[in-house]
């Protein structure tokens, strides 16, 4: 067979094909008639022969191959690493938004206390002082005293009998909160101190919890400390227990830090053994005008929701 006859001389056994056909890297394809060399890949040595002998290109292709799924493996950690990181930061901003009750787990149980209105105290009439100003020695409330009536709280039914007629509860049916026996005895004293206004507000609120608040007021801040002092209390006990109670005794758990040092607080509690009810009773003297605050539960009386009517009732009146 002629040389022009040999067939073309085939692969050795095991060698790449396409390895063999891919071009050096930073190599480019010959342009025209001539082509144009870049850098020497990496492992070659100066002379153009291949470090490793034959396996050059072999040795370039799976070093890339390793450099790219290095990358791409740097890449996923790092867009993991940041999603965690924006999802941390939002659920933290999250919860430092919150109340503590929306945090499941975290929940607060409630201790007793009413949902009451934001608060808000009548006008004064143009130019006329507070109870506590400087320029009013009376302690004159000069807003409207049916205006300061502490208003019920949220969920509470009203009790229509103590709204009086347009607003004003006439002294009578005042008197009705105590004993009968007891009722001529209390008119005299109060008429005699120059009684003018009684303004009065009552509910129940869905616990069963009966409240009932009075305001009235006198000629001046001398003449309520009296009736307060004189007329319808003593440090240990009232002097005329209201209807549903016979024994009472100082309530010594009342808070001091939220008293006010204008209103002169007195608080009481009905005594064990009481029956299905047990009555709490408080009576506050501020300026001109003296509350009387009754609240009865069945079962006992718990002392949250009354310290929180009182030092409301307390905050109106200063």
């Amino acid at each position: 067979m002629t040389d022009e006859q040999l067939p073309p001389e085939q692969p050795a056994a095991g060698a790449d094909v396409a390895v063999a056909a891919e071009p050096a890297v930073g190599t480019e394809a010959a342009s025209g008639s001539g082509g144009v060399t870049g850098p020497e890949p990496y492992g070659a040595d100066a002379d153009g022969g291949d470090v490793a002998g034959g396996g050059g290109a072999e040795a370039v292709g799976g070093a890339r191959k390793a450099r790219g799924a290095l990358v791409r493996g740097v890449l996923r950690w790092a867009a993991v690493v940041t999603v965690f990181a924006v999802v941390g930061a939002s659920t933290a901003y999250g919860i430092t938004r919150m109340d503590r009750t929306d945090v499941p787990g975290l929940a607060t149980r409630s201790d007793g206390r009413w949902a009451y209105p934001t608060l808000t105290k009548p006008p004064l009439p143009s130019g006329s002082p507070g109870p506590f100003a400087g320029a009013n020695p009376s302690g004159a409330h000069y807003a409207d005293l049916r205006a300061l009536v502490l208003p019920a709280p949220e969920g509470a039914t009203q009790d229509k009998a103590l709204a009086g007629s347009d607003g004003w509860l006439a002294t009578e049916d005042f008197l009705k909160e105590f004993e009968e026996a007891r009722r001529g005895d209390i008119r005299d004293k109060l008429v005699d101190a120059g009684l003018r206004h009684v303004a009065a507000r009552g509910w129940t609120t869905p616990d069963g919890i009966t409240t009932r608040v009075y305001l009235l007021r006198f000629g001046s801040v001398a003449v309520t400390e009296q009736v307060l002092g004189d007329t319808l209390t003593r440090y240990d006990a009232p002097v005329y227990p209201v209807r549903g109670a016979d024994a009472y005794a100082r309530d010594e758990d009342f808070p001091l830090a939220p008293q006010s040092k204008n209103v002169a607080l007195t608080p009481y509690a009905e005594t064990k053994p009481y029956g299905s009810e047990q009555v709490r009773l408080a009576y506050l003297s501020a300026g001109d005008v003296l509350a009387m605050i009754v609240q009865a539960g069945k079962g006992g009386m718990p002392g949250i929701p009354f310290q929180q009517t009182v030092v409301l009732q307390s905050e109106l009146l200063e």
